[in-house]
């Protein structure tokens, strides 16, 4: 029984308990209730059950599961003395934490850890992940960071949580790199399901709007959630959103948006992934594959 359930047969027992010892009309009120407890029991059962039921939900949640397997399987790639990249995302989260737990039980010794954003940097510190900036190191050994889209060339779309440019520099930067995604990322051309992400500098996003509408895109400013106004990257920057009828050709599409005076960075990437983990869910198991 659950703990819900505890506490509502425990409160239920009291009632009846108090209204024994208090006699007179209490006494009438205790042979109600005591004549009612076949209704009672049955009821308190349905909703035990059901609690019951909802909380075995929560903690077999089979996509948490197989992003926490995806995860883990990236971090078992990790060799002792590496310079890792920590990506940015819900599924690279699980990594950084797997990292953690790898290092806590000495299992895995002396990794250095180059954060692509203000997240990966407060989960590494959180989970005990040494940390160092690019300025300290001369190389990075492996980079583990997620992804909105891949394609069957293992090209790219990233800036979901609008860290591309920072995630860019050090993936990039990797001599490798791997990729952690569920199979609902996988796509057979870059902008079918996601828009490319477009890191403007303030002062630009007119005239950087303008550019990408001439070539086709259709360029949305990125709003905040739980925030007034837009979102502003961990550069200080705007994200515009852009979608095209169609990415015929990726490289061609990402030095082009590069052109553009104003843009820093957008988030197509292109032949620079190594190995992608994939997790998928299947008769309810978590699955991972690689690509």
């Amino acid at each position: 029984m659950t703990n819900l359930g505890w506490v509502m047969l425990r409160s239920y027992v009291v009632m009846l308990a108090g209204f024994h010892n208090q006699g007179g009309r209490n006494q009438q009120k205790l042979v109600f209730y005591l004549s009612s407890f076949g209704v009672i029991c049955p009821l308190l059962w349905t909703i035990v059950s059901f609690s019951g039921v909802l909380g075995m939900t929560a903690a077999a949640d089979p996509v948490k599961l197989m992003k926490q397997e995806v995860g883990k399987a990236a971090a078992a790639l990790v060799k002792s003395g590496s310079i890792v990249g920590l990506g940015t995302g819900s599924t690279t989260a699980y990594t950084i934490q797997f990292l953690g737990d790898r290092l806590k039980s000495g299992e895995l010794k002396d990794i250095i850890g180059i954060p692509t954003s203000f997240q990966s940097e407060v989960l590494a510190k959180q989970y005990g992940v040494p940390l160092a900036t690019l300025d300290a190191i001369d190389h990075i050994d492996i980079a583990i960071d997620g992804a909105d889209e891949v394609d069957p060339q293992k090209n790219l779309i990233k800036g979901g949580g609008a860290a591309h440019t920072r995630e860019k520099v050090v993936d990039y930067l990797a001599e490798q790199f791997i990729v952690v995604v569920d199979s609902g990322k996988l796509v057979d051309r870059l902008g079918s399901t996601f828009a490319v992400p477009v890191e403007v500098i303030p002062m630009a996003i007119t005239p950087v709007t303008n550019a990408i509408k001439k070539l086709g895109g259709k360029p949305e400013l990125r709003m905040g959630v739980k925030k007034a106004g837009p979102v502003i990257t961990d550069q200080g920057n705007f994200v515009l959103d852009v979608r095209f009828d169609s990415i015929e050709d990726p490289a061609g599409l990402e030095k082009t948006l590069n052109n553009i005076p104003g843009v820093l960075e957008n988030g197509i990437f292109v032949n620079c992934v190594d190995l992608v983990l994939i997790g998928e869910v299947k008769d309810g198991q978590p699955l991972v594959r690689q690509l």
